[in-house]
Formats: structure tokens, C-alpha cells, sequence
């Protein structure tokens, strides 16, 4: 039987957000290996993840992939099929944990930081659409929880109207395995109050802290500990993909974040 012709990296001139050969040996490890029956895959999984940093780096359109990648319904296919299985998050969590080594930390964090970001999304809304109207943003909002070094612990995407407190205590639940050593939950005065310090512990154990990180003024601060987790939106604004929440659905958005997650890591792993 003929194969069809494996486009490799070797074959085109590489992009800036391609895998360096060091990278790719960071993460080919981690993806899913061909179960060993039916129909033989035909492309580099290489290629696939170089398109999939292509789209997340430069915001285009799956349509718009330029065509020395492999076609752009073979890639989103990819894409769709690792978001549905959680191997976005699996491969996400195994880097962190690997990071977290490299520098000498423990895998599993004593710090965890709470915050979300409201975005805009397209013309193309999907079911899960609000309006926030302290940041007066239509779209979606981002909750996240990371660690000490800014990595992530859990994301949950949501309506932009969704309730700061619920998306961060959604989160620690999910990600409760990750935190067996977990003793403060730093947050803003958005968190602040007795109910979410209740749902934490319970959550998470009674010897658990919530801190509310104030402001002392109007004006413009740096505040000690909540900057880590405001670092971390930034690093997210690298990529045009995060610009606006383009994804129908917010799974997709997730998986897009990790995704963001784990180039930055795969990154640091390599140097």
C-alpha cells in the first residue's frame, strides 16, 4: 500500500515558533503513540504541534495555515482530539511538575494564587456568552489558579458574568491532587469574605490560609505575591490566540491556554 508523503520540519524553512530539536525532545515523549492497529498514521506528529504553536503564537484562522503545514483539518482534527481526551492538561501538568524540578521546588506547591481575566469573544459566541460589568467586557472570563513560579494548577473559562470565587474554588477542587501540600491561597479583595474562605477549607482542608492582598491606594501598585499570578496574563498575551476568546467552545479555550502553557515551558526545559 502507497503512503502519502510525510512533510517533516527538515523539508521547509522553519517558522519562530517551531520546536528546536532540543525542544522536541522535551515533549515527543508525552504524546500519544499509535495504538499498534488500523489505519497507519501518515503524518509527523512533529508537524502537527509546530502548526498547532503556529495558530496559538499568530491568532490566524485554522483556514489560514500556511501550506507547508499539514492540511489545517488534519491539524485541528489533532487539536480537537487531544482537547476531548485531556491530553492538553496531561501533558501540562507533567511539564510543570518537571519545571517545578528543574529549579529545585517540590512537585507539588505550598502556594497556589487566584485570579481571572475578562475577555472579548468573536462574532461566533457559542452557548457560554456574559457581560461583566465591573470590567464591562461581552465575552468570556478566565479563571486561573498558579503556583509560586506563575505555572498553572487548573483553568476554568466561564461566562464573563461567572462568580470569581466559584471558578476559583472549582478549580482547587479539580486540582486537589496537586496540592497535597497546599497552606496559603493568596487572592485580591474581589475573593474577599467569609463564604469563600469556608468553601476553600473545605475544599482543601481547614489548615488552609486565604490572604486577601490589598491595595493601599487609587493608584497604581505592585502588589507583594499577587504580581506572580498577573505575570502569568501576561505571559498568555504572547500569543494572538488569547487575544480575544475565538473558540465556540470553552473547553477549546482551556486546552488553548494550556497549549500556551506548555510551549513557554517546553522552552525553559530545553535551555
Amino acid at each position: 500500500m502507497s503512503r502519502l508523503p510525510v512533510i517533516t520540519n527538515a523539508q521547509r524553512q522553519a517558522y519562530p515558533s517551531d520546536l528546536s530539536d532540543a525542544e522536541w525532545e522535551v515533549i515527543k515523549s508525552w504524546l500519544p503513540t499509535p495504538k499498534g492497529f488500523g489505519h497507519p498514521r501518515k503524518v509527523d506528529l512533529r508537524e502537527i504541534i509546530n502548526a498547532i504553536f503556529y495558530v496559538q503564537r499568530s491568532g490566524c484562522q485554522w483556514e489560514m495555515l500556511p501550506h507547508d503545514f499539514p492540511p489545517h483539518p488534519t491539524v485541528y482534527g489533532y487539536f480537537q482530539k487531544w482537547q476531548r481526551k485531556g491530553i492538553w492538561q496531561e501533558i501540562h501538568d507533567q511539564l510543570r511538575d518537571l519545571l517545578r524540578n528543574k529549579i529545585g521546588r517540590d512537585s507539588h506547591s505550598t502556594v497556589a494564587i487566584a485570579d481571572s481575566q475578562s475577555v472579548k469573544t468573536t462574532e461566533k459566541r457559542g452557548k457560554v456568552y456574559g457581560f461583566d460589568g465591573g470590567k464591562k467586557v461581552k465575552g468570556r472570563k478566565r479563571h486561573i489558579v498558579v503556583d509560586s513560579q506563575g505555572l498553572i494548577l487548573g483553568v476554568l473559562v466561564t461566562e464573563a458574568n461567572g462568580s470569581e470565587r466559584l471558578g476559583a474554588v472549582v478549580i482547587l477542587h479539580e486540582a486537589l491532587e496537586k496540592l497535597s501540600r497546599l497552606e496559603v491561597v493568596w487572592v485580591d479583595q474581589g475573593y474577599s469574605g467569609p463564604n469563600f474562605k469556608k468553601a476553600v477549607q473545605q475544599v482543601c482542608g481547614d489548615t488552609v490560609r486565604v490572604e486577601v492582598i490589598k491595595r493601599e491606594s487609587q493608584e497604581f501598585e505592585i502588589l507583594p505575591k499577587r504580581w506572580i499570578v498577573e505575570r502569568s496574563f501576561g505571559w498568555m498575551n504572547r500569543y494572538r490566540r488569547l487575544s480575544k476568546d475565538y473558540e465556540l467552545y470553552t473547553k477549546s479555550s482551556e486546552a488553548m491556554i494550556y497549549g500556551s502553557f506548555i510551549r513557554l515551558m517546553i522552552r525553559r526545559l530545553a535551555a
